[in-house]
């Protein structure tokens, strides 16, 4: 964190009074009351936006925060749902047809310091139907990138025997977005610098009836990505025996990218080997894993690791280790 110059009435209290309780008591420095913005805590989450994804779900959306542990949405004042980093997304279920919901996000960062409240958003679940039958899949998807971190994507409307509630955009197989059934367009940011991607839409309906997935569209954004800015650092690689059988020690520094990273793939002498998956208690300093490797000494490995990122593709891999079992570190 940057040093802020303390303003001169600071400093007078400061003297006067002494000690981190009087700087609290003046207003200034990190504790804050958790609704205000007191220094060093995360920052309020921008871009929230709240759309009835059916009749009992609401999809609520925001911008990313730096350095944030995890995202807590409220509705009507209370917490209602935990969010990893890398998502920024959620669909808030089990609600009342026909209601009128308010929602808020805040941040909290490892240290579990909790962050101002959003704006509020309001969004109003549809009547109730009973319908069985889901939406035709979406027609016509095309799009463009816009810039080098996001795209813009249409679709020809679904079709349904009451109304379409909502288009759920994916990448891959994650949902990435979520527009009102009024709309056949979307932007999706977040994005990186030469990386392609592919899209699908899917229509829902009030009863949450979803339709196929369209046709995919494959866009790539413009511009270099060597995959430098998204590896981790730091690889090493021992090997240790237990129980008869030899294991690799891998640890390694993650990437310093918006939010934790909570997902890695591990190559082992060229191909993928094994994943591994963190909650919200992603490391951002230092991560270890060990993996079992064998019962024979003396053989010798190349590993690597990359990290999933949180517009869902996989970043560059780290500088390959060789490590020999047996060989201690």
């Amino acid at each position: 964190m940057r040093d802020v110059p303390v303003a001169a009435p600071a400093r007078r209290c400061a003297l006067l009074c002494g000690a981190l309780v009087l700087l609290a008591s003046c207003g200034w420095g990190g504790g804050g009351d958790g609704d205000g913005n007191g220094g060093g805590l995360p920052a309020v989450p921008t871009g929230v936006t709240a759309q009835a994804g059916s009749a009992t779900t609401v999809h609520v959306m925001w911008n990313a925060v730096e350095d944030v542990e995890t995202y807590e949405v409220y509705r009507d004042g209370t917490l209602e749902k935990k969010v990893p980093a890398a998502e920024r997304m959620v669909d808030v279920t089990r609600l009342s047809p026909s209601t009128a919901y308010a929602f808020t996000v805040r941040a909290r960062d490892a240290d579990g310091r909790l962050g101002p409240r959003s704006r509020e958003v309001r969004a109003t679940t549809p009547a109730a139907v009973a319908d069985e039958s889901a939406p035709t899949r979406p027609g016509d998807v095309h799009g463009r990138a816009v810039g080098s971190r996001a795209v813009q994507l249409g679709w020809s409307a679904a079709k349904d025997d009451r109304d379409v509630v909502s288009y759920d955009v994916y990448q891959g197989g994650a949902k990435v977005h979520s527009v009102g059934g009024d709309q056949t367009a979307a932007v999706v940011t977040g994005l990186r610098p030469g990386t392609a991607y592919a899209f699908t839409v899917r229509a829902r309906d009030a009863a949450d009836n979803v339709s196929p997935a369209s046709a995919a569209v494959r866009l790539t954004t413009p511009g270099a990505d060597d995959g430098r800015a998204t590896a981790p650092t730091e690889l090493r690689a021992a090997s240790h025996r237990a129980d008869g059988a030899y294991y690799l020690d891998l640890s390694w520094v993650p990437p310093r990218t918006e939010s934790p990273v909570t997902e890695y793939q591990i190559h082992l002498d060229g191909r993928a080997a094994t994943s591994l998956v963190y909650g919200a208690d992603a490391p951002r300093d230092r991560a270890e894993y060990s993996f079992y490797a064998g019962r024979e000494a003396g053989v010798t490995h190349r590993v690597r690791i990359r990290a999933r990122l949180a517009d869902g593709t996989w970043g560059g891999f780290s500088e390959e280790r060789k490590v020999t079992t047996g060989a201690g570190r």
